[in-house]
């Protein structure tokens, strides 16, 4: 829809509308002194005022926050825009955290008027997107139903699993209101991706949180062509209205043969979930092809017994000083049919097979005993290695844990255990009493991936912790998105508040570091120190990068002019 405005000496007035056409853009304003002073000035811009389900709610906050925080969840209600005026930018940020969906610093007219257009905007799309959502959602047993009924027909059903990521961090940066109008936004960019290409036999339904299912009759050829318009629709910034946002998205796919069983589409498309990354699809085939979870869960079990699993090391590098101070294991299957497989495969396939702690063992002592015939030139280097929601609040953990390093001879102090964040830990407090555990052991405790899963802020609240390990999806566009930076410079200023150190995972390139460096980073790891390696390789990176330390110029620049 196009926004009928333009300015005018300053100020902006409400373009010339069609005849048959009278749109009407409502405002309500409070408290009382400020409806008397704004109103005129808004009434000759075209804005009606109204008590009743207005497009905008404008809230004079520069003496008190209270009103605008007791309006923020009308607003919500109304899907209404909630413009507070504010006294600078630290109060902007307030108003925000207060439910504002918009802010604007004193009450000059013209910025006043231009952030009233960008509210309504903004509360205009999310109405649309609710109208198209009561339209093309499907009521709860919809899709179970419409499965059922294609299949009776022998049409040919798939079924796709979409989960949104990097919600947590949204919601901490603009605001629950504007993380529940991104997830609008995101159901109507699926809807319209699917038009064109699957436009009548399909059925769309919202999951918990971030997850969308949608049941389509589709070969796969238009499968194919599906995952791609869904793909492209979601890899574009969403317009959040004050800021261009990045989200990820994982897509799982299942499909059903011509009238073959479908009772289980939906949980073969979520379990495709698990291996997929952001920004990628992970196809499960036909029931006669057989499942690869299911394939890879009976082949799992021989993989432990022979030690078929690698481990392999990635470096972790200390921006201050340039050097390598410690390294991630990391577990690599070479299937034999499917080729190299990475943990998140792999843990999949064992939660499949009742076999996740037999594999965090598995994976654990392999880890610990390759480090324990490292040469003198690794014997100071930190080693993180990975265990999962499940493993944390296990009963014996913490003990087989620890007997598993002292087994091993490597002092407590140099290990970390790493806690992936996409994982759902379902008893917090087990959790902590057990990662507490370990620190009370000398042993580090870290927060994996964070920002990609469940419940980040949730997690730091309540888990004892000494690293916080920021996901690649939140920095790969920091070079270029003035937004990203102010995320990640966000996500690094909580964890050095609260006594954390930070680690960026995933850099590739000297501007990537440079730029986390100057935001005040820890460590990263990623290819541009290197990729994962075995021991030999390790050791060979490690003796040359000790005669040419790489610490990035971005620390001496910031020193300089300190």
């Amino acid at each position: 829809m196009r926004d009928d405005w333009r300015g005018g000496g300053g100020a902006l007035t409400q373009a010339p509308m069609p005849a048959f056409t009278t749109p009407t853009y409502t405002i309500a304003i409070a408290p009382d002194a400020a409806r008397a002073a704004l109103e005129p000035l808004l009434a000759a811009a075209g804005w009606v005022s109204t008590d009743t389900a207005p497009l905008v709610r404008l809230v004079d906050a520069r003496r008190e926050m209270t009103t605008l925080a007791a309006l923020a969840g009308v607003a919500f209600e109304e899907q209404s825009g909630l413009l507070a005026i504010v006294t600078n930018d630290a109060a902007r940020d307030t108003a925000y955290d207060a439910g504002a969906t918009h802010a604007v610093v004193g009450d000059e007219p013209a910025a006043l008027l231009r952030s009233l257009r960008f509210a309504g905007r903004h509360a205009r799309r999310v109405r649309r997107q609710a109208r198209a959502r009561r339209i093309d959602e499907a009521a709860p047993g919809e899709v179970a139903r419409f499965l059922a009924a294609r299949a009776a027909d022998g049409t040919a059903l798939a079924m796709i699993a979409i989960r949104l990521t990097r919600f947590d961090i949204v919601n901490a940066a603009f605001g629950r209101s504007t993380g529940d109008a991104l997830l609008a936004a995101a159901f109507a960019r699926i809807v319209e991706a699917l038009s064109p290409v699957a436009p009548r036999d399909r059925q769309i339904a919202r999951g918990d949180g971030a997850l969308f299912e949608i049941a389509l009759a589709a070969d796969e050829a238009a499968l194919a062509t599906v995952v791609a318009a869904i793909e492209t629709a979601l890899a574009r910034p969403f317009d959040t209205g004050d800021a261009m946002v990045n989200l990820g998205a994982r897509i799982g796919v299942a499909r059903a043969a011509n009238g073959g069983q479908v009772d289980d589409l939906p949980t073969r498309a979520r379990e495709a979930l698990e291996p997929a990354r952001d920004g990628g699809a992970v196809r499960q085939a036909a029931r006669s092809h057989a499942a690869p979870l299911a394939r890879l869960a009976a082949d799992l079990h021989r993989a432990i017994e022979r030690q078929e699993i690698a481990i392999l090391f990635q470096p972790q590098v200390t921006l201050a000083s340039g050097a390598i101070t410690g390294v991630e294991a990391l577990a690599r299957w070479d299937h034999p049919m499917l080729g190299i497989l990475g943990a998140e495969t792999l843990f999949a396939a064992a939660d499949r097979a009742d076999l996740g702690a037999a594999l965090s063992e598995h994976i654990l002592m392999r880890a610990l005993g390759a480090a324990s015939d490292w040469p003198a030139t690794l014997a100071e280097l930190r080693i993180s290695v990975n265990v999962t929601a499940a493993d944390v609040t296990r009963p014996d953990f913490v003990a087989r844990f620890l007997d598993h390093v002292a087994e091993s001879g490597i002092a407590r102090a140099r290990v970390t255990a790493e806690i992936t964040e996409t994982g759902l830990i379902g008893d917090l407090d087990v959790a902590a009493a057990a990662l507490g555990a370990l620190r009370e052991q000398e042993v580090r405790v870290a927060i994996d991936d964070f920002g990609t899963g469940y419940s980040s802020l949730a997690y730091l609240k309540a888990l004892p912790l000494d690293y916080l390990k920021i996901d690649r999806s939140l920095t790969r566009d920091i070079a270029g998105s003035a937004r990203d930076r102010v995320i990640v410079r966000g996500v690094i200023a909580m964890a050095h508040a609260l006594g954390l150190a930070t680690i960026a995972e995933g850099v590739e390139t000297a501007m990537e570091r440079d730029l986390l460096a100057g935001e005040g980073c820890d460590l990263y790891q990623g290819y541009l120190c290197a990729g994962a390696l075995d021991s030999a390789g390790l050791a060979a990176l490690v003796a040359g990068w000790m005669l040419n330390p790489r610490p990035s110029p971005a620390l001496s620049t910031i020193a300089a002019h300190r």
